[in-house]
């Protein structure tokens, strides 16, 4: 395990946290075991002093001398009686004696070994002073005793947790490895790549869901963008087979001045056909990059509307009406009509007769809405009409559609201008419907 990992800071964390906090509470359980032992000593002596007290106020002197570690002092500071075990040795000194108010409790040392004693002094009846005292070796002993074991138990208790931690963040970032690992293993978006199921609903379990969605619309994408190379491919291929072919006809012909006029003629329109795909995927790829330049300028998009009917009504054959309010917006000229030749083409391309053009104008927009009487978009067309290369293969050929490109360049010119497009089916012509809003 690596000292930067995630898994070695979280032990070391842990590890320094649980020591701290193990360490503070064996100090404070030392210390209130230690105190529970003096609190025990001295409810000894405050019984034994009690009890001594209490007999020589009836007049038993000799309960003193009966007591295991008392003496009996006169005002004065003269010994009056005291244990055998203190023959010789006194635990008050005169003066102690005859400053002593109230009642105390004092630690000493008795000689001549220095036996560490712990004692309660109290006054009692006539001015007389009594002194109980308790040996404290063996509490002195449990103590240091018991200082030891806490002191040797401290690190066999942080190693056990220590090792705990250490299987629990193990067992909690074990998902997280074989995440890395599989997410590792996938060199390219393939289908049949999937990450490791994390079951629950922790913040892990949360994650593995959450980067399984990324790849599945990362996967998405990666169809998407093969789908566009493969069809681009495929559109460059056939105008280029077909300019060769006819080039290779003319270069043959040489000589037959219709026929190489005819020749160069259907080259010219593949070329044409070329320039066109050349432009629009130029186009798409600008819009996407965000450098797609607008010459802007107050247009009246119903002005601009009649004036692209005129022109492409004898182009693609239908018969185009056009209705609505006069409504100016900021616009580029060129790229819209451009996008109306493209929704009329579309419109002519499914086998529309007739196509209505309608501006409508909205407090905040301006819409701009195509519909024709042909056959609409299929049910499960109308949410992928605007990606590239898409055809609603029921409605088009390959050779009416075009290179699918158009509803693309529509939608990419609506963005451009800060607008929005969606498409339907029904009124008012019942095929297609496509609107284009563009803010005002």
């Amino acid at each position: 395990m690596a000292p930067g990992s995630l898994r070695g800071r979280l032990l070391l964390a842990f590890t320094l946290g649980t020591s701290v906090a193990l360490i503070l509470c064996l100090i404070l359980l030392y210390v209130l075991l230690v105190e529970q032992l003096n609190a025990a000593l001295d409810e000894d002596l405050a019984e034994r002093s009690h009890d001594v007290a209490t007999a020589a106020t009836r007049g038993d002197i000799g309960a003193a001398g009966r007591d295991p570690l008392a003496q009996l002092y006169a005002d004065d500071g003269t010994l009056i009686i005291g244990s055998p075990p203190l023959a010789r040795v006194r635990l008050l000194s005169v003066s102690e004696v005859r400053g002593l108010t109230g009642r105390r409790v004092v630690h000493r040392s008795l000689p001549p070994r220095g036996t560490p004693v712990r004692m309660l002094t109290r006054r009692i009846r006539e001015g007389r002073v009594l002194a109980v005292a308790v040996p404290t070796r063996p509490m002195n002993v449990a103590r240091s005793r018991l200082g030891w074991v806490l002191f040797l138990a401290a690190p066999t208790l942080v190693g056990v947790l220590a090792l705990a931690a250490w299987g629990v963040i193990r067992a909690a970032l074990g998902p997280v490895r074989r995440l890395t690992r599989e997410a590792a293993a996938i060199s390219s978006l393939d289908t049949g790549w999937r990450l490791p199921t994390v079951p629950g609903h922790d913040e892990i379990a949360e994650l593995a869901r959450t980067l399984e969605a990324l790849l599945a619309r990362l996967r998405v994408a990666f169809e998407r963008e093969r789908a566009f190379v493969d069809d681009a491919s495929h559109e460059l291929r056939g105008p280029i087979a077909v300019l060769r072919g006819q080039l290779e006809l003319a270069r043959a012909t040489v000589g037959e001045h219709r026929q190489v006029d005819r020749l160069l003629g259907a080259a010219l329109i593949e070329t044409d056909r070329l320039t066109r795909l050349t432009d629009d995927l130029l186009l798409l790829a600008r819009e996407r990059a965000g450098t797609l330049l607008l010459r802007r300028e107050p247009l009246d998009l119903l002005d601009l509307a009649v004036a692209e009917a005129r022109r492409l009504e004898p182009v693609l054959g239908v018969r185009i009406g056009v209705t609505g309010d006069p409504a100016v917006v900021d616009a580029d000229a060129d790229r819209l009509c451009r996008l109306i030749a493209n929704l009329v083409g579309n419109s002519a391309a499914a086998g529309a007769r007739a196509v209505l053009l309608t501006i409508r104008r909205h407090p905040h927009q301006v819409t701009i809405e195509v519909a024709d009487d042909g056959p609409g978009f299929p049910p499960d067309f109308v949410d992928s009409a605007f990606e590239r290369f898409t055809r609603a293969d029921t409605a088009r050929t390959r050779g009416s559609a075009g290179a699918g490109l158009g509803l693309s360049i529509v939608r990419s010119i609506a963005a451009a201008h800060g607008g929005s497009v969606d498409a339907r089916n029904g009124p008012p012509l019942g095929g297609a419907v496509i609107a284009v809003h563009l803010p005002v």
